[in-house]
């Protein structure tokens, strides 16, 4: 991939714009702001493992939102916050299989059993490791449920 995730953001922007897109755009564009207001606060470039984080914790506030607003019974809103995440998606890697994910569990769990630390306090070491191998390419809070499961006798 040649292209930065910002400089494909701005071409994604510009081809929604072209064809009249408004949802798309829309969502593009806050995830654009987003971006810069990042920049500004901290007065740097951001790279793109930056960029991605950012995109990371956009999918997970439209996960919460769509989880809100599907309890509160607005399902029009729930409607648009999911095309607005299936568009966010778009810029994350290839999700990992479950098998992927469950074999970077079990990996992570027997680390840090080699390490001597076990039960409650292994949870946060686990998910360190976690984090690292798996960022972006799945839903950390489904994957900490199911450490936690494993973890729990």
């Amino acid at each position: 991939m040649s292209n930065s995730l910002k400089e494909q953001l701005a071409e994604e922007i510009k081809a929604a714009m072209r064809a009249k897109q408004s949802v798309r755009l829309g969502a593009l564009r806050f995830l654009q702001a987003a971006i810069k207001q990042k920049e500004v606060d901290e007065r740097i470039e951001l790279t793109d493992e930056q960029v991605l984080a950012i995109i990371e914790k956009q999918v997970k506030q439209r996960r919460e939102s769509i989880a809100a607003f599907e309890q509160a019974g607005r399902t029009d809103s729930a409607e648009q916050e999911k095309a607005e995440l299936e568009i966010l998606q778009e810029f994350l890697p290839q999700q990992a299989s479950a098998e992927e994910i469950s074999a970077a569990i079990e990996a992570a769990i027997a680390t840090v059993n080699a390490q001597g630390v076990s039960g409650a306090p292994a949870m946060g070491k686990v998910m360190g490791l976690l984090k690292a191998s798996l960022a972006g390419r799945a839903d950390m809070s489904a994957v900490s449920a199911q450490v936690k499961a494993r973890l729990t006798p």
